[in-house]
């Protein structure tokens, strides 16, 4: 992944309230500068709101009582490389969700793996699988065909080609949900109209921030979709961000936001994480200060 650099975004009003956002363009995310100011504005925007309203962002957002705490998955790199210890350390620390990428060795060698991999896995514990688009449709069938049974959460972007035959296809041989991530030229009202997958995963600073995110999730779930919301590796401020719509939009489903051992250095605290769950201030706005 190449170097990139960010910063914060400061809105400040008459009265000394400040609101926050995060500016982290991330090219291999489809995050370019332009968009990850978007977000920065909108989210600022929104914190700033939020504040004035004496409520936190995620109440803002939804219009309903505030939600203190969203369930998270774990991260880990490549399923090929997957250990027991990364399970045992992950269901003691109150995960049930566990995230592996695929699409990163032989096909044959990665599902010997998975097989393993879920006979080890502690009870109640699921797999989150991420191919990033790695296969063609005959070998994401092959795998779907030969994870029949096994306890998988969901599988991400399966096919290197996607369209919605293809993927509506692979969804009806699949006995968990496939999902959508990168592929957001999909999103048309085609899409929303007869979705060949049963979840979409939203990285807001993909869609220039919250608001029109929370749009998107909308007109998701209205058509029988489920979100998750997940990490584009921003800062503590845009993780918070991200969580905040996380709460808002789908306050019961596991999001993709336990991303703080991925990046070092952070000027700030990263949101806690405790018994699989991040935990989300109730003081107004994001909860975030740079100070």
């Amino acid at each position: 992944m190449a170097p990139c650099s960010g910063r914060l975004l400061q809105l400040s009003d008459a009265q000394g309230q400040s609101g926050w956002g995060d500016s982290a363009p991330l090219p291999e995310f489809g995050i370019s500068p332009e968009l990850a100011d978007a977000y920065a504005r909108d989210c600022a925007e929104l914190d700033l709101a939020a504040r004035v309203a004496g409520l936190p962002l995620n109440a803002l957002l939804s219009d309903r009582p505030a939600v203190d705490a969203v369930a998270v998955n774990a991260n880990h790199g490549r399923l090929i490389d997957w250990q027991p210890s990364q399970l045992a350390e992950a269901y003691a620390a109150g995960f049930r969700i566990v995230k592996f990428k695929l699409g990163c060795a032989p096909l044959a060698a990665e599902m010997s793996a998975l097989s393993a991999c879920c006979a080890a896995l502690p009870s109640g514990m699921q797999l989150r699988l991420d191919a990033n688009g790695a296969w063609s449709i005959s070998e994401a069938l092959e795998l779907i065909s030969a994870s029949s049974g096994m306890p998988i959460d969901m599988l991400e972007e399966p096919l290197r080609a996607p369209d919605y035959e293809s993927l509506a296809q692979l969804q009806s041989e699949a006995s968990f949900p496939l999902a959508l991530d990168e592929s957001v030229h999909l999103l048309t009202p085609a899409y929303f109209s007869a979705p060949p997958v049963r979840r979409l995963i939203l990285k807001p600073a993909r869609f220039g921030g919250l608001r029109s995110t929370w749009k998107i999730g909308q007109n998701a779930q209205a058509a029988g979709i489920e979100c998750v919301v997940t990490s584009a590796l921003e800062s503590a401020c845009g993780l918070l961000s991200s969580a905040h719509l996380a709460a808002a939009l789908a306050p019961s489903a596991v999001h993709g936001l336990a991303v703080d051992h991925w990046l070092t250095g952070s000027p700030w605290p990263w949101p806690r994480i405790g018994d699989g769950r991040l935990q989300l201030s109730r003081h107004p706005g994001l909860g975030f200060s740079p100070d």
